[in-house]
């Protein structure tokens, strides 16, 4: 049985090295995410980092990363999944992944595609600039948002307006739980307020749109990779028509600013919800990160 241990704060030296060098992968290869969501956990086996983490109530492996011996890492998975006698899944699988598992395992695979699951990947200009005709809605709602609050302002978050944003998440879960009480935001709540707590230590970015000292618009970001930035967290008030708009473009053009070898922002995934799959296509991705998963036909089991 492989020996994961739980993700800490200090295991970043080691882990986000591995993962920024993985190349273009999903933002679940984000420590920041894999520190933030859930229980997982990670070790190293034959010079790779391989994950044991949980999707949609089910236990699953990522696929492994890292410069060691993939298939000596595949074992190792595939052998910890018959000690917990529980099913080998497979997550993560890039066309390349898929490609080379079905090709180091012959027969014994069978691949998903997970729609679900694909990030958005948006080129940083065009969040920052909005030009053109393909985002003049974009245009009109920032400048909607701009005259109805003309002295908001775009600053990044600091310490001092840490207890100003956990108020106005607070707020904003408050009353989104209030609305839906069956809505499923308490995972998300737990971890956007340990981004808070941690945010220095996970080399996190952030954002605040303020109208006065009222937060309208919060943001949190980390890097994914050289050339790429994950936006992790992005909520706003529902009365402050236009703030999400606002509050996107103006963090696309800080990150511009600060880090010049950033081309990409990653806005993850849509979950398979419909409205968040329309807001996300409406800004026109670059590319999409395509996902698939993966099981163990000997088991006997789908997903």
């Amino acid at each position: 049985m492989i020996d994961f241990q739980r993700l800490a704060l200090s295991d970043r030296p080691v882990y986000a090295p591995i993962l920024e060098a993985a190349g273009e992968r999903g933002c679940e290869y984000s420590f920041a995410n894999l520190y933030l969501w859930g229980r997982q956990r990670a070790a190293m086996v034959a010079g790779c980092m391989v994950l044991f983490s949980q999707f949609n109530r089910k236990s699953v492996y990522p696929f492994p990363v890292g410069p060691g011996d993939k298939r000596a890492a595949l074992d190792a998975i595939i052998a910890d999944a018959r000690s917990r006698d529980i099913p080998c899944r497979i997550t993560g699988l890039t066309g390349e992944d898929a490609a080379w598992l079905q090709e180091s395992y012959p027969g014994r695979f069978r691949i998903h595609s997970d729609r679900a699951g694909y990030d958005y990947v948006y080129h940083i200009h065009d969040l920052a600039d909005l030009k053109g005709r393909p985002y003049q809605k974009k245009r009109n709602h920032v400048n909607k948002f701009y005259k109805a609050y003309p002295q908001a302002q775009a600053v990044p978050l600091s310490e001092s307006l840490m207890p100003q944003v956990e108020a106005m998440l607070s707020a904003w879960y408050e009353k989104r739980l209030e609305e839906d009480p069956q809505a499923d935001f308490y995972m998300e709540r737990a971890a956007i307020f340990k981004a808070l707590k941690d945010y220095e230590a996970l080399c996190m970015e952030g954002m605040v749109l303020l109208d006065g000292s009222k937060v309208l618009a919060f943001t949190l970001g980390s890097p994914l990779n050289a050339v790429t930035f994950d936006i992790h967290f992005e909520k706003a008030l529902p009365e402050a028509d236009g703030a999400y708009p606002a509050i996107n473009q103006a963090f696309a053009q800080h990150l511009r600013e600060k880090y010049p070898s950033v081309q990409y922002l990653n806005r993850e995934d849509d979950m398979g919800l419909e409205g968040l799959r329309k807001a996300k296509l409406s800004y026109y991705p670059h590319h999409m990160v395509e996902k698939s998963w993966a099981c163990l036909l000997e088991d006997g089991y789908e997903y």
